[in-house]
């Protein structure tokens, strides 16, 4: 289950920047566009840092 954790978190980073990517192109709101986007690096953050040794 361990190495599973960052696997997932890496996948959800990448459906919330694709979801980003589909509201810039839907020409939605820029809240929305900044809030998923950040979401994304976080989510793909948090996965990085999950790997790091220590």
């Amino acid at each position: 289950m361990d190495s599973a954790v960052p696997l997932l978190m890496l996948a959800f980073a990448g459906i919330l920047a694709g979801g980003a990517f589909s509201l810039y192109r839907q020409r939605s709101t820029a809240f929305s566009i900044v809030i998923t986007g950040l979401l994304a690096v976080l989510a793909a953050a948090g996965g990085i840092f999950w790997l790091l040794p220590g």
